[in-house]
């Protein structure tokens, strides 16, 4: 008996001290990947490897979420706030158009510039990056012209009240003309990611982030210090946000320390590279605009069969679904770096199994987070507004949406490995299949047949999703995608 006890206590005694030693790893890997130090990804330990990239990438798109947040939080505290927060959520459903363009530039920019990182292969790896710059720049200062000449014809086609196009359309003017900064913040930190320097990537969003939060109530209230811009306020900090984001990419890019040194020869035209570039980042960037697209037309479907309230309500339940979806993001964005790297090692098989690990912790986040929705969505929705209508709405859309967290989390990762790999066209059919065969008709059939209106919109996105993560998943065990070359 006294030796079982001894046993026993050996047993307790060993137990606590590998959980400290876990825990005091972990500590440590998550000191060492804000350190930014440079690390072979392709070699060592595949938890390490993705502790020390998703980290960074995890606060990185935290923080991208924040500039819709932040917008709406200071925004619902004007006088006319239904208006004013129907703007902000009808105008991010636009920006959602071009940030698809940033993602679908980024994704081929990480996956070639993460492929030649795996190769060993620094200078090509840098004249990749800075021939996806040239072509980013072309394609969004056309895109920033448009979007500042057409705003306010661009909210009435988006089903928006003349209430809201009166006193939205400076701000959608300015934060669409703000195009520029928007892609190349997305497109630079493409590059940095696919060259295992996630830090810079998160520094740029902090500063960005952080203007954006101090200059926002400033510059809608005024308080004193400058004119009071109201809800035009909002969009002109978001945007000197983001321009200083770049600035601070680009200083690193081109004087910094880091792994890639992006030098003035690398900037002539090669079109070579443009063509890796454009066949890879045009099926990407349909890939999102179908998923964008599909949002986009679920906004106008709530407000179309809804009111200002149910929209206003929708908008604010979506920007706290971005808020918390983007950490996983950061995790899948890890997933695809991984891929790329190790593939360009010649290891496929470490790729597999760093996409699958990946995978678990995303799905262990994504059910911590379901449960936060659909617990505790009234208390989430306060913060944003007071008013009964509004409420209720937004309180209806997160606990539905929340209801299938878990697949999205294992849709993103999937998705992210194939992209990785340079594999974007299943992605974009499974997104085509999902959301425009699929998600589109069962949101038009339920608010509008079955005449359940906002509701009907609400449960198709769980519904949605939950297919696209299946269909994900089928295809990478299958395995193509380890044999693509780029």
């Amino acid at each position: 008996m006294q030796s079982q006890m001894f046993n026993f206590v050996g047993s307790v005694n060993i137990m606590q001290r590998q959980s400290s030693q876990k825990f005091s790893r972990l500590f440590f890997l998550i000191r060492q990947s804000l350190k930014g130090e440079e690390h072979d990804y392709t070699q060592g330990s595949i938890q390490s490897a993705i502790v020390l990239l998703a980290i960074p990438m995890i606060l990185e798109l935290s923080l991208e979420s924040v500039f819709a947040v932040v917008d709406m939080y200071f925004v619902s505290k004007l006088p006319d706030s239904r208006a004013a927060v129907a703007t902000v959520g009808l105008t991010e459903s636009m920006v959602a158009l071009i940030y698809t363009m940033g993602i679908g530039l980024s994704t081929a920019a990480t996956a070639l510039v993460a492929r030649r990182i795996g190769e060993k292969d620094i200078e090509k790896a840098s004249h990749a990056g800075a021939q996806s710059i040239i072509l980013a720049i072309l394609i969004s200062v056309i895109m920033a012209i448009s979007g500042y000449c057409y705003a306010p014809d661009l909210l009435r086609l988006m089903g928006a009240q003349p209430e809201v196009i009166h006193t939205g359309t400076d701000f959608s003017r300015i934060m669409l003309g703000g195009t520029t900064a928007i892609i190349l913040l997305f497109l630079i930190n493409g590059i940095f990611r696919g060259a295992g320097d996630p830090m810079i990537a998160m520094k740029s969003l902090w500063l960005a982030s952080l203007l954006n939060i101090i200059l926002c109530p400033l510059l809608i209230y005024g308080y004193g210090i400058f004119p009071e811009l109201g809800l035009t306020g909002a969009a002109v900090a978001t945007t000197i946000g983001r321009t200083a984001g770049v600035i601070y990419q680009s200083y690193h890019l081109f004087k910094g320390s880091g792994m890639l040194k992006i030098k003035r020869h690398h900037f002539k035209l090669d079109w070579s590279i443009q063509k890796s570039i454009v066949s890879l980042a045009w099926p990407a960037t349909l890939q999102f605009f179908i998923q964008s697209g599909s949002w986009i037309f679920l906004a106008f479907l709530v407000s179309s069969t809804g009111s200002t309230d149910a929209s206003a309500g929708y908008q604010i339940a979506i920007r706290n679904v971005v808020f918390f979806i983007l950490p996983a993001w950061g995790l899948s964005n890890a997933a695809a770096t991984l891929v790329g790297q190790n593939l360009g090692a010649g290891n496929p098989d470490r790729a597999q199994k760093s996409v699958l690990l990946t995978t678990k912790y995303n799905v262990y986040f994504m059910a911590a987070v379901m449960m936060l929705f659909i617990l505790f969505s009234s208390p989430i929705i306060s913060i944003f507004t007071n008013q009964e209508e509004v409420h209720r709405y937004g309180v209806l859309a997160l606990q539905i949406m929340g209801a299938g967290y878990i697949f999205y989390g294992i849709g993103m990762v999937m998705m992210q490995a194939l992209n990785g790999a340079g594999d974007t066209r299943t992605p974009t059919w499974i997104n085509f299949i999902g959301f425009w065969l699929f998600q589109i008709p069962a949101a038009i059939f339920m608010a509008k047949i079955l005449n359940w209106g906002p509701t009907g919109a609400f449960i198709a996105i769980p519904l949605a999703e939950t297919l696209v993560a299946l269909a994900a998943w089928y295809y990478f065990k299958k395995g193509s995608w380890k044999q693509i070359k780029i």
